[in-house]
C-alpha cells in the first residue's frame, strides 16, 4: 500500500508539473486576438518543454523517487515520454505553419530571422539529433561513453535554447506567477545538474571501493570483487544493481549499471561481487583490470528482488549473464536456510557457456529445495535434458501444482523476457506476479 500511495503520488506529481505552465497561462490575461491553432500550438510547445526539463529528474537517480517503480522503469519512461516531447515540440510550428504559412515558414531562415526564431529552429534540430543519435547509436558506431557523454550536452542545449525561445516571445512570460513557473524549471534544471555532476560525485569520493580480483567465469563474464576503503560500504536487497565507475575519477560522465551477485545480507565491511558479460566497451575489459585500482559505485538501485515480494516459493528465469541476479537471489537463500521451494529456469546457447554452473551443481546438492532446470539451444551430443528455446511446454512440465501462487523473477534479453512474460500468462500465472529487470537503458 505505501509503494502504490508513493507510485500516485509521483505520477500525480509528474501530471501537475506538466500541465503548470497551461494552468499559469490561463489563470492571467489571455490573448484574444489570435486564431485557435496558434493557442493550440502554443499550449503544445510549453507541455513539450515542461517534459524536457522534466526528463532530467527521471535519470537522476533519486532512490526516494525509484523506489514504486524501479530504475529501470523510470528510464523505460524516460524514452517512452520523449516521443511524446518530440511530438509536441514538433507540432508547435507545424501548426503555425498550417495557420499562416506566409508569416511563419520565413522564421526558418536562420539568417533573416528575429533571434527567438533561430533559438527554436536550433533546439528542435539539436532534439531530432539527440532522438536520432539514442535510435541509430550502434548503426553510427557510437560508444556508450561518447553517446552519454553528447546525450547530456544536447539535452542541456535543447532545453536552455527552448527556454531563450520562449522568454524571447514573451508573450506569456509576463507576470508574477509566470515568471515564477519558469524561474522554478530554471532552478529544478540547475539543482538536478549540481545534484548529478557534483554532489553525488562527491559523495561518491568518500566512499571508494578498491577491485579485490577479477575471477574469470563460464560464458565470457568475469566477476569483480570489491572492498569497501574506509568506510562500511552498503546492505543491498539480493537481486539489486549498481551503477559503476572503475578507474575512472568518480566524477566520470560515463558510468556502467551491472547487477550485484553476491548474497545481500552483508555485514559492515564486506565485500561485494559485480559479474559482467563481454559484450561492450567496458565490459569487454573487465578482465584485464588490475586488483588494487579504485572503484565508485552508485547503488544499490532496484525493485527487482524477492525480498520486496513475498511468497510460498519461486520461479527463477534466466537468459546468458542474466542469471548474475537470480545467482544473489540464490546465495541469499542459501546463507538464510530459507526452505521455500524454489525454481531456476537458465536458458543458454552451449553447456560449456552457463554462468556459475559448477556452484549450481552444488547448491543443488545442498539446498533440497532448489531445482534447477537448464534448458540448451545447441546441446551437446549426450544431453538429456531439455533442448530447444524455453517455452510455456517447458515450463509446464518442471512448475509445481501450486505454481499459481509463486513469485516469478526474470532476467535476460528483452525478447526472451518478453516470450516468458506471454508463455507464464499464457499457462495461468497471474501477470502480476511476474518480475523483470530490463538493462537495456539505451
Amino acid at each position: 500500500m505505501k509503494s502504490a500511495l508513493g507510485a500516485i503520488s509521483w505520477v500525480s506529481l509528474y501530471f501537475v508539473l506538466c500541465l503548470a505552465p497551461l494552468a499559469i497561462a490561463l489563470a492571467g490575461r489571455v490573448p484574444s486576438d489570435r486564431p485557435f491553432l496558434v493557442e493550440f500550438s502554443v499550449a503544445l510547445g510549453f507541455v513539450g518543454l515542461s517534459i524536457m526539463c522534466l526528463q532530467f529528474a527521471l535519470v537522476a537517480r533519486y532512490k526516494v523517487v525509484a523506489a514504486p517503480f524501479g530504475i529501470d522503469a523510470l528510464m523505460r519512461f524516460h524514452k517512452q515520454i520523449t516521443w511524446v516531447a518530440v511530438g509536441f515540440v514538433l507540432g508547435h510550428p507545424i501548426l503555425l505553419f498550417i495557420q499562416d504559412p506566409h508569416m511563419y515558414l520565413p522564421l526558418l531562415n536562420v539568417f533573416t530571422a528575429p533571434w527567438r526564431a533561430r533559438f527554436a529552429v536550433a533546439a528542435v534540430v539539436l532534439l531530432l539529433v539527440l532522438v536520432g543519435t539514442s535510435i541509430y547509436r550502434l548503426k553510427l558506431k557510437l560508444s556508450y561513453e561518447t553517446w552519454q557523454l553528447t546525450h547530456g550536452l544536447l539535452a542541456i542545449a535543447v532545453v536552455v535554447l527552448a527556454l531563450l525561445h520562449m522568454n524571447g516571445v514573451g508573450r506569456y512570460t509576463g507576470g508574477f506567477a509566470r515568471r515564477s513557473l519558469e524561474d522554478l524549471y530554471v532552478g529544478l534544471l540547475v539543482f538536478l545538474l549540481v545534484w548529478v555532476r557534483l554532489v553525488q560525485p562527491v559523495r561518491r569520493l568518500r566512499r571508494p571501493w578498491t577491485l579485490v580480483s577479477v575471477d574469470p567465469e563460464r560464458g565470457d563474464s568475469a566477476t569483480m570483487v570489491l572492498e569497501p576503503v574506509g568506510h562500511a560500504g552498503f546492505a543491498f536487497d539480493p537481486g539489486q544493481f549498481a551503477w559503476v565507475i572503475a578507474g575512472r575519477s568518480s566524477f566520470s560522465i560515463t558510468q556502467h549499471p551491472f547487477s550485484l551477485s553476491s548474497a545481500g545480507d552483508l555485514q559492515p565491511g564486506g565485500r561485494i561481487a559485480v559479474t559482467v558479460k563481454a559484450n561492450g566497451d567496458f565490459s569487454s575489459s573487465v578482465r584485464s583490470l588490475e586488483p588494487g585500482m579504485r572503484v565508485y559505485l552508485d547503488g544499490p538501485h532496484g525493485v527487482f528482488s524477492m525480498d520486496r515480494y513475498q511468497a510460498m516459493g519461486y520461479v527463477f528465469i534466466g537468459g546468458g549473464v542474466g542469471i548474475t541476479p537470480l545467482m544473489s537471489m540464490l546465495r541469499t537463500m542459501h546463507d538464510r536456510d530459507d526452505v521455500r521451494p524454489v525454481i531456476l529456469f537458465y536458458s543458454s546457447r552451449h553447456w560449456d557457456d552457463v554462468t556459475f554452473r559448477e556452484e549450481l551443481e552444488a547448491l543443488g546438492h545442498s539446498m533440497r529445495n532448489l531445482t534447477v532446470v537448464y534448458v540448451l539451444s545447441q546441446p551437446p551430443p549426450d544431453w538429456t535434458g531439455e533442448t530447444g528455446r524455453l517455452n510455456a511446454d517447458i515450463l509446464r512440465r518442471h512448475l509445481p501444482t501450486q505454481f499459481r501462487r509463486f513469485e516469478y523473477f526474470i532476467c535476460a534479453s528483452d525478447t526472451m523476457m518478453d516470450a516468458m512474460e506471454d508463455a507464464l500468462v499464457s499457462i495461468g500465472v497471474p501477470y502480476a506476479r511476474v518480475n523483470t529487470e530490463r538493462f537495456n537503458f539505451v
